[in-house]
């Protein structure tokens, strides 16, 4: 096991620098149906827009999908994932120097997103979804992101159950890494995310955000996704009913800083601009990585 802390992330054709503050993954979900934002960005023109927005709003990655993963959700068949999101990757691409990843469990989608100029695959299966996924991530050379995820998002919150639920987490995490490794893709190209929503309940989510350092010893970028979840409603819920249904962006901050501070590499957010203004203040205030 390695505990030595990753200095950058090697992508299909260049590297990201790891900073004093976490890099900020900028979510463009191209779909009717994603559970915080579905629908805004779903047509290729209102999603090129987002993401280049997002660019100026200082994203360091912009992670493009077409097939919602929230709890319950339709599967998309592969020619409308296609549809959905290779012509926006392309283009944004085409207009901004940040990179682009493929958030899919599709090789044939993340084949089509690597040829449009994406840099990243973002795979929620951890690459086990699709047979074909290990041996593209691995020939093509692209960065990679491998979550942990209980289930299907078709099942994944019917029942979550852990002993341990980071300790459970951590060795699932160990065992990709060790797959990919095997397959040919280097540790600097190897992005580690816990899952967080994926197959936890509410307090295994919270859990998880308090022990995220327990990751960072696997020697591999980490990457976390908390951006609006439910376990953030929850929390301000029990502190005043009235905000369990309000806008998540003040408690997604709050719980972005807990990570920061944590030393968590990427963090995977909706609202980029406020998320880079509240690291750039966690940073002056003396607090970073």
């Amino acid at each position: 096991m390695s505990s030595t802390s990753p200095q950058y992330w090697r992508l299909r054709t260049r590297s990201l620098t790891l900073l004093k503050r976490p890099l900020v993954m900028g979510i463009v979900n191209v779909t009717p149906d994603s559970f915080s934002d579905g629908g805004r960005h779903f047509g290729r023109e209102q999603a090129i827009a987002a993401a280049l927005q997002m660019a100026d709003d200082g994203a360091d990655i912009l992670d493009i999908g077409g097939e919602s993963t929230r709890p319950y959700s339709t599967p998309v068949e592969a020619e409308e994932e296609l549809r959905r999101v290779v012509d926006v990757v392309a283009e944004v691409a085409r207009r901004t120097s940040t990179p682009v990843s493929i958030d899919t469990s599709k090789a044939i989608v993340a084949r089509a997103a690597l040829d449009a100029g994406a840099e990243i695959i973002n795979d929620v299966t951890g690459l086990e979804g699709d047979p074909a996924m290990l041996e593209l991530a691995a020939k093509s050379q692209a960065g990679v992101c491998v979550m942990h995820m209980q289930g299907t998002p078709q099942t994944m919150q019917d029942a979550p159950t852990y002993g341990d639920v980071v300790a459970e987490i951590h060795e699932y995490l160990a065992r990709r890494r060790e797959a990919l490794l095997r397959a040919g893709i280097a540790q600097d190209r190897i992005a580690l995310d816990p899952g967080i929503g994926f197959g936890k309940t509410h307090e295994h989510n919270l859990t998880l955000v308090a022990h995220c350092r327990r990751f960072l010893d696997l020697g591999c970028v980490l990457l976390v996704g908390h951006s609006r979840k439910g376990f953030i409603g929850k929390v301000l819920g029990r502190e005043n009913p009235a905000w369990r249904e309000a806008d998540r962006t003040y408690g997604t901050l709050g719980v972005s800083l807990a990570l920061a501070a944590q030393g968590v590499h990427v963090l995977r957010v909706h609202d980029v601009a406020a998320t880079r203004q509240a690291l750039s203040l966690f940073t002056a205030a003396g607090s970073g990585m």
